[in-house]
């Protein structure tokens, strides 16, 4: 690891026990908007926002919103618990169908009202409202930062058994090695495909956002080359769970990885030819605005 990823993990790595709720409720000065992007997550979304609606309550944050695209009951629970509900699909429906989570997570931001936007993964247990204040303690507290990833111990879980620390395996072996190779800075980021990230507005409104499982590393990218390395942070929330897919279905995880990580390397001239399966996005909600 390099000298430079070295140094900013050592100043830009934080816990999240150094952000209690009441603290950031005392000092924060910005608005902030949660928002989970759901898709048949009825078994974990209650517990949830049964753990979150009491920040609202605190004054930690001031809205949470649930984008779903559910054929369960996901968007029914969230609503009995006093939830803002948008259907993915009623969300600029003169764009078609939504084509993924990272298509849902633009839209989204088009409806959001925070200076600040924290975007969580719907599928979590054993969730705890740490995660937020984790995340969006770093803005709230450090104008220079812009850009929030969390990390996590992954307990792996398949068939019943629980094996410690096993878990990410998308991560191991092809996001964390694509860094390492072209984006040296980026090898402190502990877990790059982490859904759990809070940002600026202002940023997100700025990056082009890929509409499938690739967006979380690419927005990585993209706010590291937008916003530079000291805008960004990573902060340490313990522990998620959550159900891992047998090892034949990775295959279209990590080709979404490098389709999102090649796209960049052609995009700023550093390989030469595209690959065949190039990942779609959204361009950045600023220019996006400015055209309709």
């Amino acid at each position: 690891m390099s000298l430079r990823a070295q140094s900013w993990s050592r100043s830009r790595t934080f816990r999240h026990d150094e952000f209690p709720p009441e603290r950031l409720a005392t000092e924060r000065s910005a608005t902030v908007s949660v928002c989970l992007p759901a898709r048949d997550e009825e078994q974990t979304i209650g517990p949830i926002l049964e753990r979150l609606l009491p920040l609202r309550d605190l004054g930690v944050v001031d809205e949470i919103v649930v984008v779903d695209g559910s054929r369960d009951r996901t968007a029914a629970i969230a609503r009995s618990l006093g939830t803002e509900v948008h259907d993915q699909s009623a969300l600029m429906p003169e764009l078609g169908p939504v084509r993924g989570k990272g298509d849902a997570m633009w839209r989204a931001l088009a409806i959001l009202n925070g200076d600040i936007i924290c975007f969580l993964d719907a599928d979590s247990e054993c969730f705890g409202a740490h995660y937020v204040c984790g995340l969006i303690g770093p803005l709230l507290l450090n104008p220079g930062i812009e850009f929030v990833k969390g990390f996590y111990r992954r307990p792996f879980r398949i068939a019943g058994v629980t094996v410690p620390d096993e878990g990410g395996r998308v991560t191991e072996l092809t996001a964390r090695p694509l860094l390492n190779a072209f984006y040296p800075d980026l090898a402190a980021v502990e877990q790059p495909l982490a859904g759990e990230v809070a940002a600026r507005r202002e940023l997100l409104e700025q990056l082009p956002f890929v509409t499938g499982y690739g967006v979380d590393v690419a927005l990585l990218l993209d706010a590291y080359m937008h916003a530079g390395l000291d805008a960004l942070a990573q902060v340490d929330l313990e522990v998620r769970q959550n159900a891992h897919q047998p090892l034949r279905e990775l295959g279209p995880m990590a080709a979404a990885v490098l389709d999102a990580v090649s796209s960049r390397l052609v995009r700023d001239g550093r390989l030469s030819a595209a690959l065949p399966e190039q990942a779609v996005e959204r361009p950045p909600l600023v220019l996006s605005r400015a055209t309709a």
